[in-house]
């Protein structure tokens, strides 16, 4: 299962001086060409036995520099992120034969900015923040149905958000562009920040 990509072409001449100016202008792009979840990305932690992980998101936000996106803070992610806030994440807009890799460090946001946006989810959303213990066993799939409907009553109303729930912003250390070209010869540009710049290095595909 090969095929060969169009030479489309990323040159340092074409690229924003700020990484996460292109990565904007390469989600619009993503967003313009209809393509399912484009804020989809994986993200991948490690667990404390060095084991990596990895799963797929989505993003809701850029600011202060950073990527955000929000969960639940005892999950399995939550918790491997407290342990080591040292992460990576992978857009893969693969219609476009692009992907953007990040490295960078996690750590949550404010708990104002995980109420204002817990409060624009849909109550369904809302209710099932309440419902699951994210990544903890669960003995058929009863149990979470009960425990959501727990949550329907409790909260007939206004749904606040659980203290164990809330919002992460990635900032990133280094910020690739990937787009594939004919050949195998792919272009890869590399931002890495450096006393608050973002020098560009290419990188052999």
């Amino acid at each position: 299962m090969r095929y060969d990509y169009e030479a489309r072409g990323l040159h340092e001449g074409d690229v924003a001086a700020d990484p996460l100016e292109q990565f904007e202008i390469w989600l619009q792009e993503a967003v313009a060409a209809g393509l399912a979840e484009p804020n989809a990305f994986v993200l991948a932690t490690v667990a404390s036995d060095g084991q990596p992980w990895s799963r797929h998101l989505l993003l809701k936000g850029l600011s202060e520099g950073g990527f955000e996106f929000y969960t639940n803070y005892t999950s399995d992610k939550g918790e491997q992120i407290s342990a080591d806030g040292r992460v990576a994440m992978t857009f893969g807009w693969l219609a476009l034969n692009r992907q953007v890799n990040v490295t960078g460090a996690c750590g949550k946001v404010s708990g104002g900015e995980s109420d204002e946006y817990f409060a624009k989810r849909p109550r369904s959303a809302q209710l099932g923040a309440w419902a699951s213990d994210q990544s903890a066993l669960l003995e058929g799939r009863a149990p979470l149905e009960e425990a959501f409907a727990a949550a329907e009553a409790r909260f007939p109303s206004e749904v606040p958000r659980p203290s164990h729930w809330g919002g992460y912003r990635i900032m990133p250390e280094t910020i690739e562009f990937w787009q594939g070209n004919r050949s195998r010869l792919h272009d890869r540009l590399r931002y890495t920040r450096s006393d608050g710049a973002w020098p560009i290095t290419r990188r052999n595909p």
